[in-house]
């Protein structure tokens, strides 16, 4: 299975979060109609991965989007476009989504992620069966990508993510061209790390 439970620390471990990586995707035309549709099946957040550096700027917006939940501030319709609008760097909702969501017939690699909020019943999460319970609703959230998403699933990871990249976008979606600081470190492997700090970094901040 290429779902992947993530892991992020200090969100409550009763919201459940699961990531996966889709490359050459060929229906981003269909996927995209079910968001502008608000079809309730398709709650994900869809992230065109040619605008990610890596797994933690990924992570990093999940975290935000979840705290603005749990401060009941979203700016809009629910945690997974809220996820794709924390990618950005400043607020204008618009410009997210079309820079970090579903472009049809442009996105070709596609990230996607589930949040799962706790159950109304707290006794739930504490039942034995939990554990099952967790296993059988990531079986039914991968089966349902592997129906709708005309994909090749791939590991979420930093090397995967790094093949999908465009270095050129990024750069200029975080005005990240033409600053000293990264024109002077010769290392490539170093420049990126450098960017992936600017670009959490900017995230972290807006609105401050």
């Amino acid at each position: 299975m290429a779902l992947e439970k993530l892991e992020l620390k200090h969100v409550p471990p009763t919201y459940h979060v699961y990531g996966a990586l889709f490359r050459d995707v060929a229906n981003t035309d269909f996927l995209h109609k079910q968001l502008l549709s608000r079809n309730s099946e398709f709650e994900y957040a869809f992230i065109d991965a040619s605008s990610v550096i890596s797994r933690l700027h990924v992570l990093s917006a999940v975290y935000s989007a979840i705290n603005v939940l749990l401060d009941g501030t979203l700016r809009t319709p629910n945690v997974h476009s809220e996820i794709v609008v924390s990618l950005n760097t400043n607020n204008n909702i618009a410009d997210a989504y079309r820079r970090w969501g579903i472009t049809p017939g442009k996105t070709k690699d596609l990230i996607v992620i589930k949040v799962i909020p706790p159950p109304q019943s707290p006794a739930q999460e504490q039942d034995e069966t939990a554990t099952t319970q967790q296993q059988q609703q990531q079986e039914a959230i991968w089966d349902h990508l592997r129906q709708h998403v005309q994909g090749i699933p791939a590991p979420l990871t930093d090397a995967e993510l790094a093949q999908a990249t465009d270095w050129p976008k990024v750069r200029k979606y975080y005005r990240l061209n033409g600053v000293p600081a990264l024109d002077r470190l010769a290392d490539e492997r170093e420049r990126r790390r450098e960017m992936e700090s600017l670009v959490v970094m900017g995230m972290a901040l807006r609105g401050l």
